[in-house]
């Protein structure tokens, strides 16, 4: 099993999704919550903090972890596990994915996402995730 952190950024009340252009048949070009692999001596946070500095050229902060789904593909099983974080500094500069959006918690649900991302948006959608 492949353990696989993803990043729930919020901004106004939205969440961000992207749209990838790399990977996989089972995920080129669906939505997801962005993030990547947990390398071997890494911890989660780390792992999440450094994925989306090398997708996205953004320092965050990964504040705490929310949940998780394990999704069986064709080649692979993940568990992916979802955590809360802040943006810290930077601006969007994509490299895995041809595309970004912040969406209201309720609409997430209506993009095509990738598979294991699919109860992710949906325990979003029925939870208050995001300290204020």
């Amino acid at each position: 099993m492949i353990t696989v952190v993803a990043a729930l950024i919020e901004k106004d009340n939205k969440y961000l999704i992207a749209r990838r252009s790399t990977g996989s048949q089972d995920v080129l070009g669906k939505w997801e919550f962005p993030g990547g692999k947990v390398e071997k001596d890494e911890t989660e946070e780390n792992a999440i903090e450094r994925e989306i500095k090398e997708e996205f050229e953004m320092d965050i902060k990964a504040i705490r972890f929310l949940t998780n789904n394990v999704c069986e593909y064709p080649t692979k099983t993940i568990d992916l596990r979802l955590y809360e974080c802040k943006h810290i500094s930077g601006d969007f500069h994509l490299h895995d994915h041809s595309e970004y959006v912040f969406v209201d918690k309720d609409e997430i649900i209506n993009y095509d996402l990738c598979p294991a991302d699919i109860p992710l948006a949906e325990y979003i959608k029925n939870n208050k995730v995001v300290r204020r």
